[in-house]
């Protein structure tokens, strides 16, 4: 993971105003220089902010931040080294805010997997048993660094820092960028398009635990469609360390559905399997 200051280090200022300006500063007196140095940095910081919440009205706003739940049905397909494998695997995820996740797999859903909090299982036709390690990992890393996370906890923390990145190329589309970064020091970029404001790309870097050097996960989003008021992509594509490894084909999307009682207990699924 990516470590930085808990707070705005004059050092990040040169990428963040234009050379002029920044040569002014150094020709100011000190305490004016570090007094302008905070401005700067409390203005990129309301831009970075103004950018985020903006996205968020596109997204739908207040009813697309109290979502209850979401189900998104689709066909992955895997890659190495960037060509695809043969043929698409047919999912049916399942998502609850703040951690609740279900996927279920092939077309007959005889395979339940169930990632609750920091615990996964999976279910078939054998019963429930722990899910693989690296898997359940994989997800909550991801889950812990979604956009949604992003904007409904880290945005809230007073001590996160938001700065604004200006305009990037993001799958062809001028986009702009502002990355958080929060109290503990882990940090999320997202890539917004200019015209429809909506998420085009999230990455952020965690550590390998075993060989210690950093990967970048990433996500990009494409072929959006309107979903209940809902602008929603259709194409998401995941990247590690900048090499496509997945693509999601969505077919269906349904939000705020009445899920039965029962819905995200593996006991309860791995019982009616046996039967």
């Amino acid at each position: 993971m990516r470590k930085f200051l808990p707070a705005l280090s004059p050092a990040l200022v040169p990428a963040l105003v234009p050379a002029v300006i920044w040569a002014l500063l150094l020709a100011s007196p000190a305490a004016a220089r570090t007094q302008s140095v905070s401005d700067i940095g409390a203005k990129n910081a309301d831009q970075a902010r103004a950018a985020l919440n903006t996205m968020i009205q596109a997204l739908g706003g207040q009813a697309w931040l109290d979502q209850k739940n979401k189900e998104v049905e689709g066909h992955v397909a895997a890659f190495f080294h960037g060509t695809p494998d043969l043929g698409t695997e047919e999912t049916f995820e399942y998502h609850q805010w703040p951690d609740r996740d279900r996927i279920e797999v092939t077309k007959h859903r005889d395979v339940d997997e169930f990632i609750l909090g920091s615990q996964g299982w999976e279910v078939t036709y054998r019963g429930k048993k722990p899910m693989d390690k690296d898997l359940l990992d994989d997800y909550v890393r991801r889950r812990d660094h979604s956009i949604e996370t992003a904007v409904k906890v880290w945005m809230k923390d007073p001590n996160t820092i938001l700065i604004y990145e200006g305009q990037h190329l993001a799958e062809r589309h001028l986009a702009e960028q502002v990355t958080l970064i929060s109290p503990q020091n882990e940090a999320v970029t997202i890539l917004m398009d200019v015209q429809t404001h909506l998420p085009l790309r999230r990455a952020f870097q965690w550590r390998d635990p075993v060989y210690h050097d950093k990967n970048t996960d990433a996500e990009e989003y494409d072929d959006y469609h309107n979903v209940d008021g809902f602008p929603t992509p259709f194409t998401i594509s995941r990247f590690k360390n900048d090499e496509q490894v997945r693509q999601y084909y969505v077919t269906k999307v349904v939000y705020n559905q009445n899920l039965p009682a029962d819905f995200w207990d593996p006991d309860a699924v791995a019982r009616k399997v046996e039967k």
